[in-house]
């Protein structure tokens, strides 16, 4: 486990990506059997959101606020997927409890989550450890990142999002 955890902590670094880059692709297995992929949502409006973890009071706030909206989201065009480095069997769990009908991907390898550059260091009570940085990225029909909205904080943000994606 420990030969895992120093190969991907230099992904972090790789945290370089801006607006107007190609999204990285990512195949992934998600909540209720769903495989999750950016190529087969070519063309779409993608609303990639990442959080640390499920049903803790942050993420679940979020993913509520996020599910509210996705009718929304649908009339933009736009469509919402979170993701986390839990497995897929949380995701379901997560689901089921909050009545989520957002797809949920799971990166418990954490391969697309150091691609976009949000599994980082962080600390807490002077702690250091690896951990996900919330952050919310909107990509374009054309694969390329419209916005990137880093350490978000919940309240509000899905609306704020909404906003952007009516607008791309």
């Amino acid at each position: 486990m420990s030969t895992t955890v120093g190969k991907a902590e230099p992904k972090p670094k790789q945290e370089v990506l801006k607006e107007g880059d190609p999204a990285p692709a990512f195949d992934l297995p998600g909540a209720g059997g769903e495989k999750l992929s950016l190529a087969a949502l070519k063309g779409k409006k993608v609303v990639l959101y990442f959080y640390p973890k499920d049903d803790t009071s942050g993420c679940t706030k979020e993913a509520i606020e996020f599910n509210s909206l996705r009718d929304k989201f649908a009339k933009a065009k736009a469509i919402v997927v979170g993701m986390s480095p839990d497995p897929v069997k949380s995701h379901d769990k997560f689901r089921t409890k909050y009545e989520l009908s957002l797809p949920l991907a799971s990166d418990e390898k954490k391969e697309t989550l150091g691609a976009y550059g949000v599994w980082v260091e962080k600390s807490m009570y002077g702690r250091k450890y690896m951990g996900v940085e919330r952050t919310t990225v909107l990509i374009g029909p054309d694969g390329r990142i419209a916005k990137i909205w880093r350490k978000v904080k919940v309240p509000g943000h899905a609306e704020e999002v909404l906003a952007a994606a009516k607008a791309l």
